[in-house]
């Protein structure tokens, strides 16, 4: 994948991503199989965890950065990650919701990158090779 490609596949994965948390939204939560507080929160967790860790490294980690740049950027996703950690601590200890949702929200992020790379290869054949 080239660097310049990043940036739409981002907005795919999103996307896809925001899909899978409204279709289950629409499907499961009416059937009182999940609630819908738990799968928002880790829907909108992950997503923004993914699209701030995309743009980090986007913006920060290129290709062609130098020293400085990276260390920089190796330094800001580590105080990202660290704050992230500490905002699922706080999430879990003080934010009564159904950890089952929150689950399924959050592994809703992993499908999208999934079906994303699927329906890229899929795209591709022919093309790429």
């Amino acid at each position: 994948m080239k660097y310049e490609s990043v940036g739409p596949a981002t907005v795919r994965i999103e996307l896809y991503h925001g899909l899978l948390i409204l279709a289950l939204l629409l499907l499961l939560v009416p059937a009182r199989l999940l609630e819908a507080g738990g799968l928002l929160l880790g829907g909108l967790f992950m997503g923004l965890n993914f699209l701030l860790l995309s743009q980090g490294i986007r913006r920060v980690l290129t290709p062609f950065a130098g020293k400085g740049r990276v260390r920089t950027g190796v330094f800001l996703l580590t105080l990202k990650l660290i704050f992230f950690l500490g905002l699922l601590l706080v999430l879990f200890f003080r934010v009564h919701f159904d950890p089952l949702s929150f689950a399924v929200g959050i592994s809703c992020l992993l499908a999208a990158i999934v079906l994303h790379g699927i329906w890229s290869y899929q795209s591709c054949q022919g093309v790429c090779e």
